[in-house]
């Protein structure tokens, strides 16, 4: 096999980035501040592109162009004074410290920061073939959208059933119905839950709230696991869900190529990390988002969390490439929440304290503007922090 990009130069540490989810971007916000001497900074990932979550529904309803929801990353890769490797990790081998890309080569690396997104385990839904679009990865989704769309202004009677009722499926059976109908497309949306129902975790009066606004909507709920099959969505009781396409939000796994690289693992595939997000059994390795878990603190995997957990990311990175001590990562007891509900309104949730109403989506929407704008003044070189000579 290839070997490329050797560490043949031990003076200078090489800091490898796998993947650029949103922990690793805000990593790389702090490197584009703070870059450090003596270290050499490479980021692979799979696209040039990177979608922000929080704002695909508001372009599946029709509130965003697509340009206003992604992030270019080369421009922000340069920012932050890292290469950039645009190919798609395969593997990766802790104990001889490199990462295999698909094409066959391979990055040796110093360090080692792993945020990739999760795959969807899509597993009991093969049956229903080329009707399966699984909502990750998120570009992928993203690009399969408008055809989805094109095919229900084709098809009178067009019936999307959306499997996974936790936020991001919630959200995205709205935005769909609602751009149905701003669209007079005759379409049916019906949301799926697993045997945890609808919106697990969440305050039962947020759940009232959100169960009202998938009513308004026409939207029916099904609770209990589901399965796929040659007619349909496969209900528990023994329905079956006629459905011309098929989303699933049914959460992120871990990628499979985990299971090969001698690092410590969960019991479902993801990285463990301690409290500095730093590998346990590889200290040389750290990992934010769906692809890693704490043992010490029940972290639910969102995009709130990642976004926390890549400034503390960041911090770390830079401490370890300066032979410094990273510091902890302390996630909130309470996370706030702000779910779009397929028009110009949003339910906000923060523990048992909930609003809703246009407000509220005004306000998630200058949080979401304010989040990529942020990275498209990073790539701006009349904006971008000045180098610091550390």
């Amino acid at each position: 096999m290839e070997r490329g990009y050797p560490c043949d130069n031990r003076r200078m540490r090489r800091l490898v980035f796998v993947g650029c989810g949103h922990a690793h971007l805000m990593a790389l916000r702090a490197f584009a501040g703070a870059r450090p001497r003596g270290a050499r900074l490479v980021v692979i990932s799979a696209k040039p592109l990177v979608y922000y979550s929080g704002m695909v529904p508001g372009w599946i309803a029709g509130h965003y162009v697509r340009s206003q929801c992604c992030i270019e990353l080369p421009a922000v890769i340069r920012a932050a004074g890292a290469e950039a490797v645009f190919a798609e990790a395969g593997g990766v081998d802790a104990n001889a410290r490199w990462v295999c890309l698909r094409d066959g080569r391979r990055i040796d690396y110093d360090v080692l920061s792993i945020n990739v997104g999760g795959e969807t385990d899509n597993s009991c839904f093969q049956d229903l073939g080329s009707r399966l679009l699984p909502v990750r990865p998120l570009q992928q989704f993203v690009e399969a959208w408008p055809g989805v769309m094109a095919r229900a202004r084709g098809k009178g009677g067009f019936r999307l059933v959306v499997v996974g009722a936790g936020a991001a499926g919630t959200e995205l059976a709205m935005a769909a119905q609602h751009a149905f109908r701003a669209a007079a497309i005759a379409a049916q949306t019906e949301l799926v839950a697993s045997e945890q129902g609808c919106l697990p975790g969440f305050d039962a009066t947020v759940l009232a709230l959100v169960r009202s606004r998938l009513l308004a909507a026409g939207i029916v709920c099904h609770d209990g696991p589901a399965a796929g099959s040659a007619h349909g969505v496969l209900l528990a009781d023994g329905r079956v869900l006629a459905a011309d396409q098929v989303l699933a939000a049914t959460g992120a796994r871990a990628p499979r190529w985990l299971t090969l690289s001698g690092l410590a693992l969960d019991a479902e595939g993801r990285i463990v990390v301690d409290r500095c997000h730093r590998s346990i059994s590889h200290p040389d390795v750290f990992s934010a988002g769906d692809v890693c878990s704490r043992p010490d603190v029940a972290m639910a995997h969102s995009g709130v969390h990642a976004v926390r957990a890549g400034k503390v990311l960041g911090s770390n990175l830079l401490a370890v490439l300066r032979g410094k001590a990273p510091a902890r990562y302390r996630p909130r007891r309470r996370t706030l929440y702000l779910l779009s509900c397929g028009d110009r309104y949003a339910i906000a949730s923060w523990g048992r304290w909930s609003a809703q109403g246009k407000w509220v989506w005004r306000w998630k929407d200058w949080i979401d503007r304010r989040f990529v704008d942020g990275f498209q003044r990073l790539a701006d070189p009349a904006l971008a922090a000045p180098y610091d000579g550390r």
